[in-house]
């Protein structure tokens, strides 16, 4: 398919933390696009194996097997430091190894090839991007570069830019990180924009599989004007299916007297059956999890109720609500105010997640018109179309104004370092903020600037975005020199801080453009090596169909209405195939086609087979 005018297509990516799903705008409507296998959520799995990487559904449908080399959730590590507490949390339940990297980055530990590797979660997420970004060229007929890019909306400045940074790594050129709470939003409103003029207080609550997001947005006129936004990007379907393992896991422990914690193929076979009995109990009263020889060879089976699957996560349902309350006060609206409640992600479609948001608005009808598992990709691709230029009649009144979802502020030294806010969280973004300073200390010669975001008063437990230094201040006693400083962001989210020593040129600043904690070279590094895989899964797939094909000409050589000598010269064929594959294993790619090439051209039957 061909993108509409000469515009290459833009594309949308919901980049989830257990499914990714990627839409794109043409024929003047949105368009999920399934993958190879026909699916339109692809798993955000990728596994290493002997022959090769496996990617999306081909990784998940061998993870039982291969569950110390199947990496997924990695959206849980993107951004984040190995010694976080909820790392720590995760990596308990995850069969892969994960390691403290340099700086504190985790590492993700996986055997490719016979080889130890070690995968950053930008490398590990630019895989995924990559399998989305060949699932959205099969689909369109034509290269894709330009993307969006959704995150938590509750993602900080550093697990934004590592995001951005995987789309980098996988050959994408990220047009735009979108919040994806925004992009749900879009995705409901888009088509009621000439339809309902009136503007509406519309708020999101998006529970996927490891990210909880809520936000108010006023929608209408063309408009869509982000208001307030809470979250906790470490909560969804994931935590859900570790309390269901702890559950298991003590069951069995008091029934047997065995421990299969340290077992990583017996807890990766419970997990499949925990999150299998999870979606059954979404529309069903009670729901049952087996796996047979779990363990010492001994079958497990339990049956657990909707009532004790809602005991066992109650505290984190009711996290939910708290944070539709800090939404709420942060747009300063009161919950009666709010016009209509939209669903979006897999997670709620938990039957006791409804029921809590319908409670807590007295009553109100939710909004479920529009599919939890593809919302987020619709809007980023309506987005992004917009953004491409590809601008039909609706799009032109399209106007986004999204909020800095973190507080932004300098460090001050006051027996301890405390952080002296300048933009609140919720504050509108493209914005300018000002504030003046003065001298701390007697014959004070230069001044720090440690810039931060979080909402504690103590900077130890808010995130270091950046520092720069101003040198050659004139002594003087304390307070007597001011200083101007400046925080300006972008429409983009960029963040550029500078300062000048009132009534005179001396000044300095920096762009807060973090790499993620990639280096520019660590990331080319990163770039060629993704390039290398990308050729290695080429020539495995090649391997494969040559094998098919030999394997279909040993079928067909077998037909007993061919005569001898075809019988033979194909089967010799289909063998000597398979023995050239045995000889040359470090054969490229042109090679291994050529070979796939001589076989259709001397047998054609095998075209019309295949």
């Amino acid at each position: 398919m061909a993108s509409e005018g000469n515009i290459a297509p833009a594309i949308g990516i919901d980049l989830g933390t257990t499914y990714s799903c990627v839409a794109v705008w043409q024929n003047n409507r949105v368009e999920i696009i399934p993958n190879d296998q026909g699916n339109r959520i692809t798993p955000s799995c990728v596994a290493f194996t002997e022959d090769g990487r496996l990617l999306g559904d081909a990784a998940k449908n061998q993870i039982d097997m291969n569950p110390t080399n199947t990496v997924f959730a990695v959206k849980r590590l993107i951004g984040r430091r190995f010694s976080d507490s909820s790392v720590q949390n995760d990596v308990k339940y995850w069969p892969f190894k994960v390691v403290a990297g340099p700086s504190d980055r985790p590492r993700i530990v996986v055997n490719y090839r016979g080889v130890e590797k070690q995968f950053y979660a930008e490398e590990i997420s630019s895989m995924v991007l990559v399998k989305m970004k060949e699932v959205a060229e099969t689909y369109l007929a034509t290269t894709v570069k330009n993307a969006i890019i959704t995150v938590p909306a509750y993602f900080s400045d550093s697990q934004r830019q590592a995001t951005k940074n995987a789309g980098v790594i996988a050959g994408l050129n990220v047009i735009r990180i979108m919040d994806e709470p925004t992009a749900a939003a879009i995705a409901y409103g888009f088509d009621k924009i000439t339809v309902d003029a009136n503007k509406k207080n519309v708020l999101v609550f998006y529970l996927g599989g490891g990210t909880f997001d809520v936000s108010l947005l006023s929608i209408g006129h063309g408009n869509f004007v982000v208001r307030a936004t809470a979250g906790d990007t470490h909560l969804g379907g994931e935590d859900f299916d570790d309390r269901l393992i702890d559950h298991c896991v003590k069951e069995f422990k008091k029934k047997y007297k065995k421990d299969i914690t340290q077992n990583a193929k017996s807890l990766r076979r419970l997990r499949t059956a925990c999150e299998r009995a999870k979606r059954i109990l979404s529309s069903s009263s009670r729901a049952t999890i087996e796996v047979d020889c779990l363990y010492d060879g001994i079958d497990f089976s339990t049956r657990i109720s909707q009532a004790r699957f809602e005991e066992l996560n109650k505290d984190l349902f009711m996290r939910c609500t708290e944070q539709i309350e800090e939404c709420l006060r942060g747009a300063q609206i009161d919950k009666t105010g709010v016009d209509v409640v939209v669903l979006v992600g897999g997670s709620t479609r938990i039957p006791n997640v409804q029921q809590l948001v319908q409670d807590f608005f007295e009553g109100k009808e939710l909004f479920k018109g529009i599919h939890p598992d593809e919302a987020v990709a619709c809007g980023a691709a309506i987005y992004a179309a917009n953004l491409n230029g590809q601008r039909e009649k609706d799009m032109q009144n399209l106007v986004l104004v999204d909020v800095t979802p973190l507080s932004l502020g300098i460090g001050i030294r006051e027996g301890f370092e405390y952080m002296r806010m300048v933009v609140p969280k919720n504050t509108p973004i493209p914005t300018k903020k000002y504030i003046l300073l003065v001298t701390d200390h007697d014959n004070q010669t230069s001044a720090r600037f440690p810039i931060y975001e979080g909402e504690s008063a103590e900077t130890k437990y808010n995130n270091l975005l950046g520092e720069f230094e101003i040198n050659g201040i004139d002594p003087a006693p304390k307070g007597a020199v001011k200083i101007d400083v400046w925080f300006d962001i972008d429409a983009d989210g960029i963040l550029s801080v500078s300062a000048q020593v009132k009534s005179t040129s001396i000044k300095n600043g920096i762009i807060i453009k973090q790499n993620g904690d990639l280096t520019a070279a660590e990331i080319q590094t990163m770039i060629e090596e993704a390039s290398r895989y990308k050729a290695e899964d080429e020539k495995h797939k090649s391997k494969i169909s040559l094998e098919d094909l030999a394997d279909k000409l040993k079928s067909l050589a077998l037909d007993p209405g061919r005569s001898k000598s075809d019988m033979k010269s194909m089967k010799a064929a289909a063998e000597n195939a398979i023995a050239w594959l045995d000889r040359n294993p470090q054969a490229d790619i042109d090679e291994i086609n050529k070979r796939r090439g001589q076989l259709k051209t001397t047998f054609p039957i095998l075209c019309e087979e295949n």
